[in-house]
């Protein structure tokens, strides 16, 4: 799936961390890969009080086993080291049992893919090692280090196409993330047990509370880049968003298609991933931003950023500002020239007639109804040529619509 060349440094999110104990976990998963896989987690779990596991888990190893830019070792090692943590009790009830199996199912797939045209996915051991851990074999991984098993060569029967789980998708319970819709006594007697391995035998229930709205909120997050969340899975998820991006545990990658399906839920997504200080910001999701095509999901996700008045700090100068600063500097001039480009070439495609829907129309007349909202809040200069000028000769170009006619008269007014 992912060329080798992908697996070179970790995800954007994972730098720039200054907590000393993450410190050290980031050292300890990149010195360990030659030890075998029960060793290096028996190393992270004497590192690491039991109390703070979870938390460090989710911020510290999370990021590592999505990434495709992790070194595989390392995605390897992740994946046996969330599922040694809580290796006494059912996989069914480990808290992070919907993200290895998302994992697993979108890796699999895309080597599946990839085998259809004649290639290997560099992440065929990796699908091999989750699928282990899915089943409830995870122990029989601990004796080999993961350098070995991530250069280990499988035999047909074991690649990606050929492993199956019993379930074709994770179930989810709103009271109960990862269990099944009606749990048996012995059930809850597990995670009861679980709740106290976590926390330690004087555990609250509020910690308790805490950790399963994590888990909880961590696989509606992943599911919101697959399908439209209900109401009450996004008023789940939204309190807990800020935990979910300090560090990341999605990819740019992820970003347009969460906010093709979520649009409610991407716009706070975006504004906690844009307030994180400087150093854990990536340039990438401003990228992602101004990539995104001229749907309405788009305009309206642009438009309530640019009215955000979330403190932000200036990553060049440290100055504070806000979240509409930081899109109205850094987003919106070179989105509006995306956009234009885009629909430059859908226009190409349908007069060829590559295409026959009304892409290119609805495109233009939803820009120029965008344009317009911003100038009527003044959040751009008509008589600015940084600000209007390719606009205008856009909407010049694209006259014989209303909505662009309308735009060149208020802009050729302001200008003349």
């Amino acid at each position: 799936m992912h060329a080798a060349a992908h697996h070179t440094q970790p995800p954007p999110a994972a730098q720039g961390h200054t907590d000393p104990l993450y410190a050290s976990v980031r050292h300890l998963l990149m010195k360990a890969c030659s030890n075998t896989c029960s060793t290096a987690a028996q190393a992270f779990a004497q590192l690491v009080q039991p109390t703070a596991r979870f938390q460090l888990a989710l911020d510290a190893l999370l990021p590592i086993l999505v990434s495709p830019r992790s070194e595989l070792p390392q995605r390897i090692l992740v994946a046996y080291i969330l599922y040694s943590l809580y290796a006494t009790h059912p996989i069914a009830i480990n808290p992070f049992k919907s993200v290895l199996f998302d994992t697993f199912t979108k890796e699999r797939n895309a080597a599946v893919q990839l085998s259809g045209e004649g290639k290997t996915s560099d992440d065929e051991q990796l699908v091999w090692v989750l699928w282990k851990v899915l089943k409830g074999d995870g122990d029989h991984l601990g004796p080999y280090p993961p350098n070995t098993l991530a250069r280990e060569s499988l035999p047909p029967k074991l690649r990606a196409s050929n492993l199956v789980l019993d379930e074709e998708k994770v179930p989810f319970d709103s009271s109960q993330e990862g269990a099944p819709q009606h749990p048996t006594p012995a059930h809850r007697q597990d995670r009861s047990k679980l709740d106290r391995l976590v926390f330690g035998n004087d555990v609250s229930p509020e910690e308790v509370e805490k950790t399963q709205l994590l888990s909880q909120g961590l696989t509606l997050l992943l599911a919101a880049r697959e399908r439209v969340l209900t109401l009450s899975e996004q008023r789940l998820l939204g309190p807990v968003i800020p935990q979910l991006t300090s560090p990341s545990v999605l990819i740019s990658l992820d970003l347009p298609l969460i906010i093709a399906h979520n649009p409610t839920i991407a716009t706070p997504l975006l504004v906690s991933l844009l307030t994180l200080p400087p150093s854990d910001i990536s340039s990438v999701y401003l990228d992602v931003l101004a990539q995104l095509p001229p749907t309405l999901p788009t305009f309206d996700i642009l438009g309530r950023l640019l009215h955000d008045i979330t403190p932000a700090t200036d990553s060049i100068t440290g100055g504070k500002v806000t979240v509409a600063d930081i899109v109205r500097m850094e987003v919106l001039g070179p989105f509006l020239h995306q956009c234009i480009l885009w629909l430059d070439h859908a226009e190409r495609e349908e007069r060829d007639g590559l295409i026959s829907d009304d892409r290119f129309a609805k495109g233009v007349q939803n820009l120029c109804r965008f344009y317009s909202a911003l100038l009527k809040v003044n959040v751009v200069d008509p008589a600015s040529d940084a600000d209007s000028a390719e606009i205008a000769h856009f909407a010049l170009r694209n006259s014989r619509f209303e909505e662009a006619n309308a735009l060149y008269r208020v802009l050729a007014s302001a200008r003349f």
